[in-house]
């Protein structure tokens, strides 16, 4: 087996090359391991796979750390094959999720901005190995990552031994398209020198001392992209609610005409608010976020925006072919940056970022359930909606007003389980309306999100509740009656239907 000299710059890693078999027999049960992969899009394949057809024959369970969600061919074989013990900081597999929520595999939310942190200072413990999907390895052992950058940096800084898969299915006109910075630890680290969305403060690959390189294994074999739902009529309503808001903000003198830079979670529903930005009135817009899907190609290429800064690539199958075709018109206006930057606290609040986040449920004080089914199971994980929502110049979070056919309000007395509290969530839409909570005390919030936000078939019953509670509790800073709080849920799980 040979790489291109374009691929594998270092020609003494030759004798490093081997097959996905080989390369798998370095993990060892009960070892961390940590992967490149951001929401399906940059993870490796071939030694996973490997590695889950020897689990099926040995007993070998491992820690895996990704950046992100990652494809099937990584988490959802090794959840099958019974090889991963614990998980994090983040899913979206359906067999990592059952495993989560049966027991078998303990799982850990994080706040994404947080992983990488806690690898470099030792609290997540000794990383064994890192497996990087990668374009190109550079004369001097560097690493060029592939569509996502991730957690990958710090995997391959702490990890003692690193695999790379040298993926030749991913072009080489990536290459530039990183920026990979490193923050220092505390004490008396230095700011982080991003003050513009476009400033390039890095390196285009992942520094690796050669010698740390313990295999490497060539591939063709592509990231398996997820479908992108067409836009619905709830989804096109919540983006018209939400342009209406910020064209009217721009109009009041708090935000600029170009509006600040933008971040958008993951998903359908995200995905359509951005596409709506297509026939805006807005021009010159930027976006500082995680991922980019298709609406973000949208408006790159309608000029409508200037920049986009994320970790990684994720768009539909469509939306990778088209992101391919014209990587070089892209390569200009995208910059991939590791997850510690894209996230981070302190650049969000720099640069004053529109965090638009989707939620489960919302309850009546405008607090946020982003990750758990009736309180008690796992979809995804909070990902980076915390790292956002708590530290951008505006908060907001969207959902339908109701799910399951109108069985489920998705604004709910008391939500089942929080994630985002009443203190980081500044806007509340849904196709119904858009809330705007700002400066306004609980009963206040009650009121308005109620009105605006609830659909018609709870409404009535979600005020009959409040004014209920306030009777109860003689007005109350935040009334609520604790035997009712959670009946909704409790009615859902015993008939079917909220109420």
């Amino acid at each position: 087996m040979k790489a291109s000299s374009e691929r594998l710059r270092l020609r003494s890693l030759e004798a490093k090359i081997m097959t996905a078999e080989e390369a798998a027999s370095l993990i060892k049960d009960g070892m961390i391991v940590g992967t490149s992969g951001f929401t399906p899009s940059g993870y490796p394949k071939e030694v996973p796979m490997a590695l889950a057809k020897r689990a099926e024959k040995e007993n070998i369970r491992i820690t895996l750390y990704t950046g992100a969600s990652v494809g099937d061919e990584l988490d959802g074989i090794l959840a099958r094959a019974g090889a991963i013990a614990k998980r994090m900081p983040y899913q979206t597999n359906d067999s990592i999720r059952k495993g989560i929520n049966s027991g078998e595999i303990e799982f850990v939310d994080l706040h994404l901005s947080h992983m990488a942190q806690m690898i470099r200072c030792a609290f997540l413990g000794k990383l064994d190995v890192a497996v990087i999907e990668a374009v190109a390895i550079r004369e001097d052992g560097g690493i060029v990552p592939a569509t996502s950058v991730g957690n990958s940096p710090v995997f391959v800084e702490m990890a003692e031994k690193v695999i790379v898969e040298l993926n030749e299915s991913q072009p080489l006109e990536l290459e530039g398209m990183h920026d990979i910075y490193t923050p220092e630890n505390p004490p008396h680290r230095k700011p982080i020198p991003i003050t513009r969305t476009d400033d390039r403060i890095g390196t285009t690959y992942i520094p690796c001392n050669p010698e740390k390189i313990a295999a490497i294994v060539l591939t063709n074999r592509k990231d398996s992209v997820r479908p992108l739902a067409p836009v619905n009529e709830c989804s096109r309503k919540i983006s018209q609610h939400l342009i209406e808001f910020l064209d009217h903000e721009v109009k009041r003198g708090r935000l600029p005409k170009k509006l600040l830079p933008l971040q958008s979670g993951v998903g359908n529903i995200a995905n359509a608010v951005l596409k709506g930005l297509v026939d805006s009135p807005f021009e010159g817009l930027e976006f500082y976020s995680e991922v980019i899907q298709d609406a973000v190609f949208d408006l790159l290429d309608s000029g409508k925006m200037t920049i986009a800064s994320g970790t990684s690539v994720t768009p539909s199958e469509e939306g990778l072919e088209r992101f391919y075709k014209n990587i070089n018109f892209y390569r200009d206006r995208i910059i991939l940056r590791p997850q510690e930057i894209s996230n981070n606290p302190e650049v969000i609040r720099r640069l004053g970022i529109i965090a638009m986040n989707t939620a489960v449920e919302v309850d009546i004080y405008g607090h946020v359930n982003s990750t758990h089914i009736m309180g008690t199971s796992m979809i995804n994980g909070i990902g980076g909606s915390g790292d956002f929502a708590r530290n951008a110049y505006m908060s907001i979070f969207a959902t339908p007003s109701t799910a399951k056919n109108g069985a489920i309000s998705c604004i709910v007395p008391k939500v089942s389980h929080v994630d985002h509290t009443e203190h980081d969530v500044m806007v509340v839409v849904t196709e119904q309306g858009l809330a705007d909570l700002r400066g306004l005390s609980p009963r206040e919030r009650a009121r308005e999100i109620i009105q605006k936000c609830a659909h018609p078939d709870y409404r009535d019953a979600l005020m009959e509740y409040y004014k209920k509670a306030m009777d109860m509790t003689g007005s109350a800073h935040t009334p609520h009656i604790l035997e009712e709080a959670f009946s909704w849920h409790i009615n859902f799980l015993r008939k079917g239907r909220m109420i």
